[in-house]
């Protein structure tokens, strides 16, 4: 004999429901297409190339904020062998100076909030008035 029965098959229904819920909603999204984005004028390459770039730069990044912090290291040897200064401001800003175009133009689109701004001062954006002062972190 079963006891309470009624609540079995409608219990089983909801649960089904519940845990096909994420990609019944995935299939009704529009599907995922990566943001165009170019180097800037003059730069041929990116520090590592660009497959290693869309998959681990934040990766790339810790270590650096890591070793320059912790250790004092601020030397980035690259994967062909070129020397680079450890640096988010003076070597990826440089050439990714946008930030809103670049760096947005990814995080958004796959939702990502880094927190790179709440220590480096985030790169002058046209039309932008600075309210602090400096440039570089002591």
């Amino acid at each position: 004999m079963m006891y309470n029965k009624r609540y079995i098959i409608p219990g089983i229904l909801v649960f089904a429901l519940a845990c096909s819920f994420p990609f019944l909603l995935n299939a009704t999204s529009e599907p995922y297409t990566r943001p165009a984005l170019k180097l800037p004028p003059g730069e041929r390459a990116c520090i590592e190339p660009t497959s290693l770039m869309r998959t681990d730069h934040m990766r790339i990044l810790n270590e650096w904020r890591d070793a320059a912090v912790r250790d004092g290291k601020r030397v980035y040897v690259a994967s062909d062998g070129k020397v680079w200064e450890a640096s988010l401001q003076n070597t990826c800003m440089r050439c990714h100076a946008n930030r809103e175009q670049f760096c947005g133009a990814c995080h958004n689109a796959v939702s990502a909030r880094p927190d790179c701004w709440s220590c480096h001062i985030a790169p002058e954006t046209p039309g932008a008035v600075r309210i602090s002062g400096g440039g570089k972190l002591p």
